[in-house]
């Protein structure tokens, strides 16, 4: 239930599909006792699904019963585990994927052509995903961060391991020192290797990158790799074999560090704009200009949300209930500002009261 958002997965999940194209979004719950509901209201969702299948007509039975099997399959791989605060299945002849959030979503089934990927992109944009490798002289990984956590990732060949014993017994007899130097040249070629893994990692999957391991390792990596300058270095050794708590807790206060900082900035960014005439704020102005492309900043609460409707040119307020309600207008917006080119920042609640929530600094 793992999955990378990169702009070529992206790409790939918003192509057009033979119709049917479902997408069911569920609301779930990390913990007890609310997450006691969970598995129902997921079933009744899918089962929503079938009967919206059953009842369209341009549904044909074989793609009725090829999509059906597909969501009972994304139904199986659902992982209890990883329950986070959302789930989205995507479901069309011939395949399917679940995705775990750490955002909530609105509950949902649509029937399309395409998947609705704008709750994914949100979430993943709100997770502010990081990298991070971490160096042993036995063992290089990398792991996958975002929303307080890791996962250790099995990209591009991680993990990396060598044997730590001389290939070369007689050698070691032979040459006093000489299999210190031995060891050290094949570090050299096992970080080197790493590196240029982790490049490609980088090129598909940009994000801020955490190097973890003891100094020497450090040193090593700076003067041998290529991605060193842009990394956040923590010195911290004995992670070669660690969990991933044992990981979180050594970048943890690094990551949160720099969250505070980037939310410090952004909030002045907007502050700045404010004086030029370049800033909106509220769902609607926010919205307006998105749609325009105008925007270059867009800032939100991490649990802003809210429901609205089309009244004319404008958005107002409406309840979850209405008919024409758009219970994701804040997904809308960053999905909408992501594809434009702007860049998005998700900062505390209650940063942006005056704003109502969201706020955004524009092009011109």
């Amino acid at each position: 239930m793992e999955h990378q958002l990169s702009p070529a997965v992206l790409t790939e999940l918003r192509r057009p599909r033979p119709y049917p194209a479902v997408s069911v979004l569920a609301p779930t719950h990390r913990a007890e006792p609310d997450n006691a509901q969970d598995p129902v209201r997921l079933r009744n969702l899918l089962a929503e699904a079938r009967k919206k299948l059953e009842s369209d007509p341009a549904v044909t039975r074989e793609r009725r019963i090829d999509v059906v099997e597909q969501l009972e399959q994304a139904l199986a791989e659902v992982d209890p585990i990883d329950v986070r605060d959302g789930l989205v299945i995507f479901a069309a002849p011939g395949e399917h994927q679940v995705w775990a959030l750490s955002r909530t979503v609105p509950e949902r089934v649509v029937l399309s052509d395409t998947f609705l990927t704008r709750n994914l992109v949100a979430a993943r944009a709100a997770e502010s995903p990081f990298w991070v490798m971490t160096l042993s002289a036995d063992r290089i990984r990398l792991w996958s961060g975002g929303g307080e956590r890791v996962a250790e990732s099995a990209m591009a060949g991680f993990p990396m391991t060598r044997s730590l014993g001389d290939p070369d017994p007689e050698r070691q007899q032979r040459a006093g020192d000489l299999p210190g130097t031995f060891r050290d040249e094949q570090m050299r070629h096992f970080v080197r290797e790493a590196d240029t893994a982790l490049a490609g990692v980088l090129r598909s999957f940009p994000r801020p990158l955490y190097v973890v391991g003891d100094r020497p390792a450090l040193a090593l990596f700076e003067e041998v790799g290529t991605v060193a300058k842009d990394a956040v270095h923590v010195p911290h050794g004995g992670l070669g074999h660690a969990g991933a708590e044992a990981v979180w807790q050594a970048v943890g206060p690094l990551v949160t560090a720099e969250d505070v900082r980037r939310a410090e900035g952004v909030l002045q960014a907007l502050e700045d704009a404010r004086g030029r005439r370049e800033y909106a704020a509220g769902v609607d102005e926010v919205w307006q200009n998105a749609t325009e492309g105008r925007v270059r900043l867009l800032a939100v609460e991490e649990n802003y949300r809210v429901t609205v409707r089309d009244d004319g040119p404008h958005l107002v307020p409406a309840d979850s209930g209405d008919l024409d309600a758009r219970e994701d207008i804040v997904d809308e917006i960053v999905e909408q500002c992501l594809d434009t080119g702007a860049e998005v920042r998700f900062v505390p609640d209650g940063a942006l009261a005056e704003a109502e929530g969201i706020a955004a600094v524009l092009r011109y």
